[in-house]
C-alpha cells in the first residue's frame, strides 16, 4: 500500500494546523545535532591548545563550555520532545473523532473494518514520537556536515557522499525486501484479530457446542502464518539493520585513515585534529539514515496504517452541517421506493409506497424474506434509496442530520443491540437521563418489575451486549428506549419475536399509549398480538408490495382472495400470512 499523496485529503488537511510545531521541532533538532559535535570540539582544543600550552584556566574554561553545550543540548532535546509531544495530543484530539465516525459509518455502510483503524490511528499517531521523526529532523544536520567535509577536504566530501548513496541503496533494498512480506503480515494480522474478536461475540455457542477446539485451532492457523511472515520480514530487516551498521563504522574508520593521508601529504588544514573531526563527522553523516533502516518496521507500518486511514476518511468524509430544521410532527410519506443494501445496486425493496399521518398505527406483514427489515432501515435514514424517498414531514429522512432527527424517532430492531453502561444509560440513550422521561418510558413498557430485581436498580451494569438480561428482557430495554422521550415516528421491526404473553400485552399498550400522543407507528411483524391496535396494513413479498390500505379492508381482501382459491397461485407465504389474520 503506497502513501496517498493526495494534500487535499481529510489526513493530509488534519497536519496544516501543526506546521508551527513541525518547525519549532526541526530547529531544536537542528540545534541539537549540530551541538552533538562539543564533545568533539573539546577533544580537539584540548589536544591543541591546552595540551601545547600546559594553561589550567584554559582546560577550566573549555570544560564549562563543553558541559554549557551538553546542558543545552538536552535541553533542546527535551523541548523537542514535548514540541513533538503536544502537537501529538492536539492532532489526535482532531484527527481521533474523524476515524471514529468513519469507523461509525463504514459499520453503517456494511463495510466496517472493525477495530482496525483505530489500531491504525494508534500506530501513526505513535510514530510522531518515535526515532524515526527524529532521524528526518536531524538530516538536516547531516546536509550541513556533508557540506564541511567537503570544506575540509572536496575528496573527504565525495567519500562520504557516496557511502550516503550506499545507505540509501540499502533502504531501498530494505523496502523492496520487506515491503510485501510485512503488509501481508499486517493483513493476516488483522483477519486474526477480526477472527477472535467473532469468536469472542459467540462464545455461548461455541462453548455449549463443544466447538473451541476447532475455533482455536483456526485461530492459531492465522496468528501462526502471520508470526511466520513477522519473522521472515525482521531476519530480512536485521540483515540490513546489520549492514547499515556495518557501513556507518567502516565509513568512520575510512574517514580517519583517509585523514590521516591528507594530513600526510599536507591537504587537510588544521592537522590532525582536523582528521578526527573528519572521522566523527562521516559517522554523523550516515546517522539518520541509520536510524531510519532500524527503525524500517516503524515506518512501513506507519506508511500502510496512513493509507488505510487516509482512505476510510476520504471514502466517510465529514458531513458539511445543514441548516437546522423543525421538529417533525410524523407525517410520513414513501414515494415509490427501491432500495437495497448500501454499495449494492441490486434492489432489495421495490415499488413500495404509502403514506401515514401522526397517530397512525401500520403493521406490515409478508413472509420471512419479503423486505420487511429492509423497509424498517430505509424508514428510519438508515439505507439510502437507489430510487424514489422516504419523507418524513417533506424531509428525506436519509439526509436528515441523526444528531437532529435521531431524538424524535425510536427504532428497535430486529436484531436487538444493548450497549456497554447501566440500565439508565441504554434506556435513556447514553444522554442526560431526565427521570421523568425515563419513568415515563419505563412504565410504557411494563418495566419496572425488572428495574426492582435488578442489584442496582436503574444503575446496574448490563455488560457487553446486555449479557446480563433474557432475550425478552433485552428486547422490553429496546422497546423502552425506542420510546424515551416520546419520539414522533416508531419502527419496530419483530418486537415481540422474544417476548412472552405479558410482555405481548404490554407490547400492545405501549403502541396504543404511543398512537394516543400522535406518534406515528410502524411495526414489522409475523404474530398477530398488535394487529388489534393497528389501522393499517401493508403486505410485502419478494420485496415487493403486495397491498396496502386499512387494515379491515386489507385482511377482506386476504379472505376474498382466498376464497376464490387465490392464495395457492400467490403462494404458501400468502396462505399463510391469511390463516394468521
Amino acid at each position: 500500500m503506497t502513501m496517498n499523496n493526495n494534500f487535499s485529503s481529510p489526513l493530509w488537511l488534519s497536519l496544516q494546523a501543526f506546521k508551527p510545531h513541525a518547525r519549532r521541532a526541526l530547529l531544536f533538532a537542528v540545534l541539537g545535532g549540530l551541538l552533538v559535535l562539543a564533545p568533539t570540539v573539546y577533544m580537539f582544543e584540548v589536544y591543541d591548545r591546552v595540551v601545547n600550552s600546559r594553561n589550567h584556566l584554559t582546560l577550566a574554561m573549555l570544560s564549562l563550555l563543553v558541559i554549557g553545550a551538553l546542558v543545552l543540548m538536552e535541553c533542546l532535546e527535551w523541548a523537542k520532545a514535548e514540541t513533538l509531544r503536544h502537537a501529538a495530543e492536539r492532532w489526535d484530539e482532531a484527527v481521533a473523532p474523524q476515524v471514529f465516525r468513519g469507523i461509525y459509518q463504514a459499520a453503517l455502510a456494511r463495510n466496517g473494518p472493525g477495530i482496525q483503524p483505530m489500531n491504525d490511528w494508534r500506530t501513526l499517531r505513535d510514530a510522531t514520537l518515535s526515532p524515526v521523526l527524529g532521524a528526518v529532523l536531524e538530516s538536516p544536520v547531516a546536509g550541513v556536515m556533508l557540506l564541511v567535509l567537503f570544506w575540509l577536504n572536496p575528496l573527504l566530501g565525495w567519500v562520504a557522499l557516496l557511502a550516503a548513496v550506499l545507505q540509501v541503496g540499502l533502504a531501498w533494498m530494505n523496502e523492496r525486501g520487506t515491503q510485501p512480506v510485512l503488509m501481508q503480515a499486517n493483513r493476516t494480522a488483522v483477519e486474526a484479530q477480526r477472527y477472535a474478536d467473532g469468536s469472542l461475540r459467540n462464545a455461548e455457542v461455541i462453548e455449549s457446542m463443544g466447538m473451541l477446539h476447532h475455533i482455536h485451532r483456526r485461530w492459531v492457523q492465522k496468528q501462526s502464518e502471520f508470526l511466520t511472515l513477522q519473522a521472515q520480514a525482521s531476519d530480512t530487516a536485521g540483515g540490513f539493520q546489520a549492514i547499515t551498521k556495518t557501513l556507518q563504522q567502516v565509513v568512520s574508520s575510512a574517514m580517519l585513515g583517509l585523514g590521516a593521508l591528507l594530513v600526510l601529504e599536507n591537504t587537510l588544514p588544521g592537522g590532525a585534529g582536523t582528521m578526527i573531526v573528519a572521522s566523527v563527522l562521516g559517522g554523523r553523516v550516515l546517522a539518520p539514515l541509520v536510524q531510519m533502516v532500524a527503525q524500517w518496521r516503524t515506518v512501513i507500518n506507519a506508511r500502510d496504517a496512513w493509507g488505510r486511514l487516509d482512505k476510510l476518511l476520504t471514502q466517510y468524509p465529514e458531513a458539511e452541517p445543514a441548516m437546522a430544521l423543525p421538529a417533525p410532527k410524523g407525517r410520513l410519506v414513501v414515494e415509490g421506493l427501491v432500495a437495497g443494501a448500501p454499495g449494492s445496486a441490486t434492489p432489495i425493496v421495490r415499488g413500495v409506497q404509502f403514506a401515514l399521518n401522526p397517530g397512525d398505527v401500520l403493521a406490515v406483514v409478508g413472509p420471512s424474506a419479503s423486505g420487511k427489515t429492509s423497509l424498517a432501515r430505509l424508514l428510519v435514514g438508515l439505507w439510502p434509496a437507489l430510487q424514489g424517498k422516504v419523507r418524513l414531514d417533506g424531509v428525506d429522512v436519509y439526509s436528515w442530520n441523526k444528531a437532529e432527527l435521531g431524538p424524535h424517532v425510536g427504532y428497535v430492531p430486529q436484531s436487538v443491540e444493548l450497549l456497554d453502561g447501566t440500565l439508565a444509560d441504554n434506556i435513556s440513550r447514553f444522554g442526560d437521563g431526565s427521570p421523568a422521561k425515563l419513568q415515563a418510558a419505563i412504565d410504557a413498557v411494563g418495566l419496572q418489575p425488572l428495574v426492582d430485581s435488578l442489584p442496582q436498580g436503574l444503575d446496574t451494569p448490563l455488560g457487553r451486549d446486555g449479557a446480563r438480561l433474557s432475550g425478552g428482557q433485552r428486547q422490553r430495554v429496546a422497546l423502552a428506549r425506542a420510546l424515551y422521550g416520546e419520539p414522533v415516528l416508531l419502527v419496530l421491526d419483530e418486537p415481540n419475536a422474544s417476548l412472552d404473553e405479558a410482555g405481548d400485552a404490554a407490547l400492545a399498550q405501549a403502541i396504543a399509549n404511543a398512537k394516543s400522543i400522535g406518534t406515528t407507528v410502524v411495526v414489522m411483524t409475523h404474530r398477530t398480538s398488535v394487529l388489534g391496535v393497528a389501522d393499517k396494513m401493508l403486505v410485502m413479498r419478494d420485496g415487493q408490495q403486495q397491498a396496502f390500505g386499512p387494515k379491515d379492508e386489507v385482511i377482506a381482501a386476504l379472505q376474498k382472495a382466498a376464497a376464490q382459491g387465490q392464495a395457492q397461485a400467490q403462494g404458501p407465504a400468502s396462505a399463510q400470512q391469511l390463516k394468521a389474520v
